[in-house]
């Protein structure tokens, strides 16, 4: 066996004992197992945050839209970057005490209770469910491919052992496995895109020099039109592009849940921070590295794997295992998180609540982990196939699942009156549309991005559905009004103490 696999397989064996390292406490009770224990810090929930969200989209994809269509690619990239300060600054408070206050575990049984309905619950489930899988399902055919490059195997062996390793550590450690494993990985990923992005710049003459090559290939490159401005004049398309990340993780289950499992609200400062530096870091560089790609790498067959051809270009077998195993963390990291909240979600939001509503807790982990398990399985058969690639699949998946959710989680923690009636039609107007725009290719004839479109409806639909619905009971009213922070006096009487004082205020500062 090469080197660089024996250090790959180093490494998974490290993930694998961390996983059975956190097992017994992830035991402890369903808390422990699908929040754990609402206990994860500042640090830990950022790049837990952040290392679910990238995935081997950022390896792949990104590149390969970068090496496709030039600095268009970008567009992408500026909305990612302040997409986590975005998603904990406008939801991380308020998600934090209300799932408390209603003692939600997961974020879809957080929308039942919120808007007192079942029905979310079940069109919720069905939604996350049904493309959180299509979602990890572009995982694990990236995690297929890295281990390729990495090992020699053949794909479908390849493809075994990576998820082989997702999954045992998932099921083992539930939720504190994964957060723990995603704070590594995310670390790995960092060092591995600077260390290769580096090198390639350095090859091409630093930006300038890049710009001037590909100049050289295609002028068209570096246009933010794309190549042979193939989007000019669609401003829809590019506004879709930012929004789909600056604002879409507040729609993503597996996202989401961070928010319900930090320490504290105190948490939620801390976590901007870091994730917020570590953004500027990192999202950047796999899009730079695309367009180094069709510089350095003209012939390229698969642009998805431009990152794995650079690492092996310019580092020896010892580091080259090193920077791939960045890719396999960022691919890791989504996987384990998807597999979680989709087993979350079975367990709790369907087993539980339509099926056995008196389960035990011993009986609930056993479920969940079952659930992932099997999760696990349909997703190796279905990837061993290799559906479209890994970029189409993830922008499909993560557009309806952020369509979907977005409008009814903002709403439900900044209007007080929005009802069960407003969040279905958010859902299904938001998802619906995402996935017609994207089936009836609309984007070209429309110049208008499937993601900006699937928002639009649903924050329309939110508003009409609003009419129809059941207002909320004064009991999620009270709970609203609790989430939004501590007052020390009513705003009513604030204001009447400041008119009572401000005589004195004036005579006081009259005399000195």
């Amino acid at each position: 066996m090469k080197t660089d696999a024996i250090i790959f397989l180093v490494y998974l064996i490290i993930l694998l004992l961390i996983g059975l390292w956190v097992s017994r406490k992830a035991s402890k009770s369903v808390d422990h197992y699908l929040l754990g224990g609402r206990s994860i810090g500042p640090a830990v929930t950022a790049m837990t945050m952040q290392s679910s969200s990238m995935s081997g989209y950022m390896f792949m994809g990104g590149p390969a839209l970068a090496f496709q269509q030039g600095w268009y690619a970008i567009w992408y990239a500026i909305g990612d970057a302040g997409g986590a300060i975005i998603n904990l600054s406008v939801l991380g408070k308020r998600m934090r005490r209300l799932s408390e206050i209603f003692g939600a575990l997961s974020p879809i049984e957080y929308l039942e209770m919120r808007y007192e309905s079942a029905a979310v619950r079940v069109v919720g489930s069905v939604i996350s469910i049904t493309f959180l899988f299509a979602y990890v399902f572009a995982q694990f055919i990236a995690s297929g491919k890295a281990l390729t490059t990495l090992t020699g195997f053949p794909y479908e062996l390849s493809l075994l052992i990576g998820v082989g390793v997702i999954i045992f550590y998932t099921v083992a450690g539930g939720y504190l496995a994964v957060v723990y494993t995603d704070f590594v990985q995310g670390i790995i990923m960092v060092l591995g895109v600077l260390g290769i992005s580096i090198m390639a710049l350095l090859h091409v003459g630093g930006l300038s020099g890049m710009n001037k090559a590909l100049a050289n290939i295609d002028p068209t490159y570096l246009s933010i039109w794309g190549k042979d401005l193939v989007y000019y004049g669609q401003w829809g398309v590019v506004l879709g592009a930012i929004l789909i990340y600056s604002v879409g993780y507040m729609g993503l289950p597996h996202v989401v849940v961070r928010h319900m499992s930090m320490k504290s609200t105190k948490t939620v400062k801390g976590a901007i921070l870091w994730a917020a530096s570590w953004n500027q870091i990192f999202i950047f560089s796999p899009y730079i590295l695309g367009l180094i790609g069709i510089i350095l790498l003209p012939h390229l067959a698969d642009p998805e794997m431009v990152i794995t051809e650079l690492a092996y270009q310019f580092f020896p077998g010892f580091f080259a295992a090193i920077l791939l195993s960045a890719i396999m963390a960022a691919i890791m990291s989504t996987s384990d998180s998807l597999l979680m909240q989709a087993g979350s979600i079975l367990a709790r939001d369907v087993y539980q609540r339509f099926i056995n509503k008196t389960a035990s807790e011993k009986r609930m982990i056993l479920v969940s982990r079952l659930c992932i398990l099997i999760g696990g399985i349909v997703g190796v058969i279905v990837a061993i196939y290799e559906p479209p690639s890994v970029f189409a699949l993830v922008i499909f998946a993560f557009g309806v699942l952020g369509n979907s959710f977005i409008v009814p989680y903002v709403a439900s923690v900044y209007w007080k009156k929005a009802n069960n009636m407003g969040a279905l039609f958010a859902m299904i107007g938001g998802g619906a549309t995402n996935i017609f725009w994207t089936l009836l290719q609309l984007e070209g004839i429309t110049a208008i991005h499937s993601f900006l479109a699937g928002l639009m409806i649903s924050i329309i639909g939110m508003v009409i559905g609003n009419y129809f619905g059941q207002p909320p009971s004064q009991e999620v009213e009270e709970a609203f009004e609790r989430a939004k922070g501590m007052r020390n006096l009513p705003k009513i009487l604030e204001k009447n103490i400041a008119k009572e004082l401000a005589p004195e205020a004036k005579n006081i500062s009259d005399q000195l």
